[in-house]
């Protein structure tokens, strides 16, 4: 059974219509107990990187999260979800994110429009299970002001003023900077990869 946490602010609707296209039986729960039990994990996010960790501590799911993850247990972040595998992020300093994996989250500067919104390409930078099925750039749909540098779990990259993690996959662990929810037949194929691990 996937298991959508559900921390008050992610856009659960849209995850919700896409597991329902694929025919995915799943539960949304805000309870520590049901992620505790869950076969995959999907921790989509929309919002402000500390108000989400405050819900997550609030609901007493950081630690039960953690421990599916530790455990093997297959996760999705979407967005504000990818970002959260990190220590910490610009947009929040003062608010541990889930630390899965070093760094920070950085905020996009210079002369581009902030938040970056609209469909851009994939660009694969090694062999990622997400992509299975896909054409070699396919293009997905981001709304983010907030990004995950380039880094060694980094599976495919978009680029926005500079290159940064569109796609991290390591292990069990899986994240899209995107949102696969409005990112057409490319990302309910994205998410069926996902379900079919």
């Amino acid at each position: 059974m996937t298991t959508i946490v559900d921390y008050g602010a992610g856009n659960l609707r849209s995850v919700q219509n896409t597991l329902d296209e694929l025919g995915a039986e799943y539960v949304v729960t805000n309870q520590p107990q049901t992620v505790q039990e869950a076969d995959k994990l999907l921790l989509p996010g929309v919002g402000h990187f500390g108000q989400m960790i405050t819900a997550l501590d609030r609901l007493r799911l950081r630690d039960p999260i953690l421990d599916q993850i530790r455990a093997g247990v297959p996760m999705l972040g979407i967005c504000l979800g990818l970002q959260s595998l990190f220590e910490s992020s610009e947009e929040s300093p003062d608010s541990p994110g889930l630390g899965l994996f070093p760094g920070t989250v950085k905020r996009f500067t210079g002369n581009i429009r902030i938040p970056h919104m609209g469909w851009n390409s994939l660009s694969p930078v090694r062999q990622t299970r997400l992509l299975k099925g896909l054409t070699n750039e396919p293009y997905a749909y981001f709304a983010h002001s907030f990004y995950v540098p380039v880094m060694d779990a980094t599976a495919a990259t978009c680029t926005y003023a500079l290159p940064y993690t569109a796609i991290l996959e390591h292990e069990n662990i899986f994240g899209v900077q995107f949102h696969p929810e409005k990112s057409g037949p490319v990302g309910l194929q994205i998410v069926k990869n996902f379900l079919d691990f």
